[in-house]
């Protein structure tokens, strides 16, 4: 019976042999790995195998060496991995995780190469290297191969970067528009790594950014918020701040749109396909030009999520009393004016009750304004009155989801 089903599919067109497929994959990394003098990855192993039995692709690759295993065995490298997607032209990956891994510079070179070939060899859009250690060199190798790979998110959780490490992630930020995510928790980004984050984010598309964990402090926020807050304003001549914003797309900034207009002007059409004339006169249209537009977006502040949580944002010192009252005038003019910003968490940064009455006030010209609802968290170590104060005006309202149900309760009624 099993055989006959599988004759059905392939005469129907059926889907890729998943098992063959996984199965020589299995074979091929550890034959490389046995070239290479290194262990088998037990995860990879053990999710190849899972994958198979279960007749499912295997998108999301973990590399992780044992919690368990002694100095004698050998190491978990990467390098196999990366040689036996390309080996198989294996292109149903979306994602490589590796965690508290000693990262070589000939690792980093072979996997900066294949996130560079984008779609002809690299199908990974996520990369995930949490409390990796890696040199100046290897740093400015993925820095500069974030520029030209696919990637839609990044996470660099728990590695250590000093100044001129970060500087090499930060410059394959820039003119970026396709990394949507970038995630850099507890990497000891000091204060001076703000304004050269806030300078990254104005010309890139990141819509997500993960700070937690940092020591930016009342200083390096600023630097991060200011050039997002003056391109708000920007925005704020161009369109008024009672006036219901456009969620579906981010704005573009206005070198941004220079630069776009011709391409723009080609795809006016609803459709986003491009029509021209042949030497018949007859119309034809071209293909493609929707989707290829679509996976980019033009570089500008479109910082949807914030989470700035644990970064030593007190206030404490005289210096950062004054960095503390400007972070707090260019934060809540963030939130008064920034139609895109929908999440934003200060938990763990003790702002002080001032601060956290200025938060509030914005909040309510918010949403007097009719902006998207923020989601904003700050820490409880503020007045009982004024925190949930601040919940309650940085949540949805219940009055909208009652007149939803109301609505649905009448068209029940009127079906």
């Amino acid at each position: 019976m099993p055989r006959e089903k599988e004759g059905n599919r392939k005469t129907k067109g059926a889907p890729l042999p998943i098992v063959t497929t996984l199965q020589k994959f299995l074979k091929t990394y550890e034959k490389h790995c046995a070239q290479t003098q290194t262990s088998v990855c037990p995860a990879i192993k053990r999710d190849l195998k899972t994958s198979i039995n279960n007749e499912q692709i295997l998108s999301k690759f973990v590399l992780v060496r044992p919690d368990d295993s002694p100095p004698s065995i050998l190491p978990v490298s990467l390098e196999p991995l990366l040689m036996t997607v390309q080996d198989e032209c294996y292109m149903l990956g979306r994602e490589i995780s590796i965690w508290g891994l000693q990262l070589s510079n000939p690792e980093v070179a072979r996997l900066a190469s294949l996130l560079e070939s984008k779609g002809r060899a690299c199908p990974f859009t996520t990369l995930k290297l949490m409390d990796c250690r890696m040199d100046a060199w290897s740093l400015g190798r993925l820095g500069t191969a974030l520029q030209f790979s696919s990637l839609r998110s990044l996470v660099l959780d728990y590695c250590k970067f000093g100044n001129e490490e970060i500087e090499s992630i930060f410059s394959g930020l820039e003119n970026n528009q396709r990394l949507r995510d970038l995630s850099l928790r507890f990497c000891g980004l000091g204060p001076q790594s703000g304004p050269r984050l806030g300078s990254a984010m104005c010309q890139s598309a990141v819509r997500e950014l993960h700070l937690d964990g940092n020591y930016l402090q009342c200083s390096g926020a600023l630097g991060l918020l200011r050039p997002i807050a003056e391109y708000v304003d920007m925005q704020g001549k161009d369109q008024p701040a009672t006036a219901p914003p456009d969620t579906r797309n981010p704005p573009q900034p206005f070198q941004a749109r220079q630069r776009a207009s011709s391409a723009l002007n080609q795809i006016r059409k609803p459709s986003g396909a491009v029509t021209v004339k042949t030497t018949s006169g007859k119309k034809k249209r071209k293909k493609g030009i929707k989707k290829k537009i679509k996976d980019l977006t033009e570089a500008g502040p479109w910082l949807v999520k914030l989470y700035l949580a644990d970064n030593g944002i007190d206030g404490k010192g005289k210096e950062e009393e004054n960095s503390l009252l400007e972070f707090t005038q260019i934060l809540t003019r963030l939130i008064r004016y920034s139609t895109h910003l929908r999440e934003l968490d200060l938990g763990n940064n003790v702002l002080g009750e001032a601060a956290a009455a200025d938060i509030l006030e914005a909040l309510r010209a918010r949403k007097t304004g009719k902006l998207p609802v923020l989601k904003i968290t700050v820490t409880p170590q503020i007045s009982s009155d004024t925190f949930r104060s601040i919940w309650e005006n940085s949540k949805k309202s219940s009055i909208t989801r009652k007149k939803k149900k109301k609505s649905m309760l009448l068209d029940t009624c009127a079906g």
